[in-house]
Parts: C-alpha cells; structure tokens; sequence
C-alpha cells in the first residue's frame, strides 16, 4: 500500500462534517510532523451571490457536500489517519479502498468549481444601490467580474444622467 506520489483521494463523510474532518486531518498533521504523507485536506467551495429577504448576500457554498478531498501518499498511516477521522465513513473507491483521482478528473473537478460559482448578476439587470454615497440611485449594470465580486453600474443621476461606478455584490440588489 505504498507510493511516493501524492495524489488526491476522495473521503465521504456525514452530512455537516466536512469542514470538521478537514480540520480534524490538518490539525493530526500538524500534530504527527507528517506533512510529506499527508498535503492537504480540503472542502471545494464557491461562493455565491443569492437574494435573501430582499437582501443581496455573498454565501459560501461546498461544491460536493459529503466529501473531502485529500491530497496524499497512499501508506498505512495515512489510510488509517484519514479513515478514522471522527466523521468520516470511508474512502470513494471499490469496497472502500482508497482511489487516486486521475490527472482528468482532478482538471474536470477544478472547472465543475469554476463553472458553479456563476454570479448573481448580468449585464443588464436593473439594481439598486443599498449603501454608500449612492444610497438608493439605481441603474443598469455594463460589467460583471465575478472574480472579484463588483460590477460596473451606469447610474442615472437626478438629471436623468447616467455616470460609470463600480460597486461590490453585497452593496447592491436586483429590482
């Protein structure tokens, strides 16, 4: 059961224990000096933009609840460390048996994070500014970076004027 390689497996565990057994994994390597067996342990989130009484609110959300991702050297100790993780019901794999991700599933996984953490917004959509100097000015947004979470406003002043601003997600809402 040994390879030199590390390489990224995948945990299930029980439904809201994710970030728990994530933590739990890294704080054992921490403990144990056992970073050359055990890289990483990681939760896939994206965040998101949802309206929420009204409200526009940035939430973070886990990419494939149920699952950590575990980037490893496949030995004993470090199946044992990871599979009696409090939390953790096993490995993904044949009959529970560690399986490494392949380099194409771990390409098709980073793009699945990127393709679901489409934002809130498009170009177009009427909003409304809810704080700042602009308190309450409306217009229609020209640009959208979701990377960084603010678009670009044409707001139409009290002379019917529209002027470019820029403003984060959560300082706006849709109308």
């Amino acid at each position: 059961m040994a390879d030199s390689e590390s390489k990224w497996y995948i945990l299930h565990t029980y439904s809201g224990y994710e970030n728990k057994v994530a933590a739990d994994i890294v704080k054992l390597v921490e403990n144990r000096n056992i970073h050359n067996l055990i890289e990483e342990a990681i939760v896939p989130t994206v965040q998101k933009t949802v309206e929420k009484d009204g409200e526009t609110v940035v939430v973070e959300e886990k990419v494939y609840p149920g699952y950590v991702f575990v980037k490893m050297v496949e030995t004993n100790e470090s199946w044992y460390i990871c599979r009696n993780t409090r939390g953790v019901t096993g490995f993904v794999g044949p009959e529970g048996k560690p399986t490494p991700l392949s380099e194409e599933e771990v390409r098709e996984l980073e793009h699945g994070r990127k393709e679901s953490a489409q934002p809130a917004f498009e170009v177009g959509d009427r909003v409304a500014i809810k704080q700042g100097v602009l308190e309450g000015f409306e217009g229609e947004i020209t640009m959208v970076d979701a990377e960084k979470q603010i678009v670009e406003i044409a707001v139409e002043n009290m002379f019917g004027e529209k002027t470019p601003t820029k403003a984060e997600f959560s300082a706006i809402r849709k109308l």
